[in-house]
């Protein structure tokens, strides 16, 4: 159900986010003629990655103190995620329902099987049945297309590369008479900010996936459109606040939930909505406006 361009571009940030991390590898290697911090950074990142992985869902719902509803608490929701799980052809995730009136929506979990959809009560109250069948089609589709796993991935990498440039920067390279300074030195400073720039990259793509592929199963682009634009709207007049855990979490949501005056597009978590509404309008074969 990928967008084929997505898809490919998806795999060539991949490709670079590698090359970093074994650029940095040969640079340190060649200046300390030893590769065991590479490898030490890299197994510490794999464990704490996989113990994020495996616990997605339970790290996600915890920060924005979300809470199971039953179906007799939230009938709609129940009967449009049945409707949309079903047509997928996948299992039913568990239901929540964020205690905020921050209008915004995500899913988690690890695979289809452990998957938990939570929509905020600013969603709920915000749009109609038809604009929340569009968001929640999104939002299945980052379980169905595995960005869970996706993001986790390429947090890793990131997140190595960082700390061996920081490592390399505190303790220093060692042995450096076979080496470039300029050239180590430029490495362990650009390659963790090349690398976060990536993983940003990255997710912003499989916003775009998300959103081709929910439309695609919703049958019905500009639901989401007209979502995306009262969601867009609700956050700027009540954000989110930039607490710490609910910042490691927003790269989940379907919009930025916070104020995005300062965040510029480079740094953003999230494509620019105009340009995910007119991809929207465009596969409904409407006219820009």
């Amino acid at each position: 159900m990928h967008n084929h361009h997505n898809g490919l571009k998806t795999a060539a940030l991949f490709g670079v986010l590698w090359a970093v991390l074994l650029g940095l590898g040969a640079v340190i290697g060649a200046g300390t003629r030893s590769a065991s911090p590479l490898w030490i950074m890299a197994l510490i990142g794999v464990a704490t990655t996989a113990y994020g992985y495996w616990n997605s869902d339970k790290i996600a719902l915890r920060s924005m103190s979300a809470f199971p509803v039953s179906e007799e608490q939230a009938p709609q929701l129940y009967y449009i995620v049945r409707e949309l799980s079903m047509r997928a052809n996948q299992p039913m995730p568990r239901i929540y329902v964020s205690p905020t009136m921050t209008p915004n929506a995500f899913a988690t979990g690890r695979n289809p099987k452990n998957a938990a959809v939570c929509c905020t009560e600013g969603i709920l109250q915000l749009l109609d049945a038809r604009e929340l069948r569009g968001v929640l089609g999104h939002e299945l589709m980052h379980v169905y297309n595995r960005d869970i796993l996706t993001s986790s991935i390429a947090a890793a990498v990131a997140g190595v590369i960082t700390s061996v440039g920081q490592m390399f920067l505190f303790f220093g390279g060692g042995d450096r008479r076979n080496a470039n300074p300029i050239a180590m030195l430029a490495m362990a400073l650009l390659a963790p900010f090349a690398a976060s720039l990536i993983q940003l990259a990255i997710s912003r793509t499989r916003e775009y996936d998300a959103d081709h592929d929910g439309a695609e199963l919703t049958g019905d682009p500009l639901a989401l459109a007209s979502a995306l634009r009262r969601i867009e709207a609700g956050v700027k007049q009540v954000p989110l606040p930039q607490d710490q855990r609910l910042v490691n979490t927003s790269h989940l949501m379907i919009a930025n939930p916070f104020r995005g005056g300062a965040v510029t597009k480079l740094f953003a978590t999230h494509p620019p909505m105009r340009d995910r509404i007119e991809r929207l309008e465009r596969m409904a074969g409407r006219p820009l406006s």
